[in-house]
């Protein structure tokens, strides 16, 4: 509904449950100004930017701001309930959380994108938006603004998979292996890809979302330039899968991911985004390859920072 060319706060109802809090509606956000962040688990540019968003509702909700998560799942395995739990929780998530697993709450704002921002005013009419990670400081003072209220910003840092990207070294792209969004897979041994080229490497099965391994043994070799490197995973058998991680043929050492360890041993535990490679000294070209002990790992995309 639109009030002098302006919209106004579509309704909540479409949600398929809620965390962190009992249903809300425009009757409880009655006189509140409201900050919706549209999310899915998975997605790196949103676990950058909640540092802010999680900043920003433990320094002005006493001041009357109202932060709601909206997560609406990418691929398949976000619709679970406990994987959503888990990352609400992980991120140290205490704001509502309405899950929108039919996508009717992202419809209703013509949503397009995660991470998304909608700025709400107390008369339930939205004032701003915002796609992607950034702006940060335009967008505290837009609430700041919103509530009548002026003091200086909070201080920020994300650590781990939350750190800020190395935007000035980042020359790979976000890049999807299932079939319905697949750009550059290669037919190349690790050693001979080109940059930003990708290859499998044993017995998989192509999916439209992704690639799932067959058998024991089976890798993904990727070429990139950038400080981070992460994978979307998930177990397609339920049980926790060991990976080993190399870089350039050896063990990643100080290099390695918050989920992999110097020697470049991880686990595929349960289903979201695990980071591999976090260079040590200085960013270059660098030959990823992830190689699955046992079969059922499902892969879906790479991520970089």
């Amino acid at each position: 509904m639109a009030v002098f060319g302006r919209l106004r706060m579509p309704s909540l109802g479409g949600a398929t449950e809620w965390l962190n809090s009992e249903p809300l509606g425009s009757a409880e956000l009655q006189g509140r100004v409201v900050l919706f962040n549209f999310w899915t688990l998975t997605c790196i540019n949103w676990l950058r930017q909640e540092p802010y968003v999680r900043a920003w509702s433990q320094a002005y909700r006493d001041e009357g701001l109202v932060v709601i998560g909206v997560h609406t799942p990418e691929f398949s395995f976000e619709h679970e309930i406990d994987g959503v739990r888990r990352a609400t929780r992980e991120r140290g998530i205490d704001y509502p959380v309405a899950l929108d697993n039919d996508y009717e709450i992202w419809s209703a704002f013509d949503n397009n994108a995660w991470p998304a921002l909608y700025f709400v005013d107390t008369d339930g009419v939205i004032r701003d938006e915002h796609f992607g990670e950034g702006r940060y400081e335009q967008s505290e003072r837009l609430i700041q603004r919103l509530l009548g209220v002026e003091r200086e910003l909070v201080s920020v840092e994300g650590l781990g998979v939350e750190a800020e990207a190395d935007w000035d070294n980042l020359r790979t792209p976000e890049t999807y292996l299932g079939s319905a969004r697949s750009e550059n897979r290669a037919d190349a041994r690790p050693e001979d890809l080109r940059l930003n080229h990708w290859a499998l490497a044993g017995e998989w099965t192509n999916g439209r979302e992704k690639v799932v391994l067959d058998e024991a043994g089976g890798s993904i070799a990727y070429r990139f330039q950038a400080r981070d490197a992460h994978l979307v995973l998930s177990p397609s058998a339920r049980e926790p899968i060991p990976f080993r991680v190399l870089l350039d043929g050896e063990a990643p050492g100080l290099s390695h991911g918050v989920d992999v360890d110097e020697d470049g041993n991880g686990l595929l535990r349960e289903g979201r985004l695990y980071q591999l490679v976090r260079q040590h000294d200085g960013v270059g070209e660098r030959t990823l390859e992830i190689a699955f002990l046992e079969p059922g790992a499902e892969a879906y995309a790479f991520t970089f920072g």
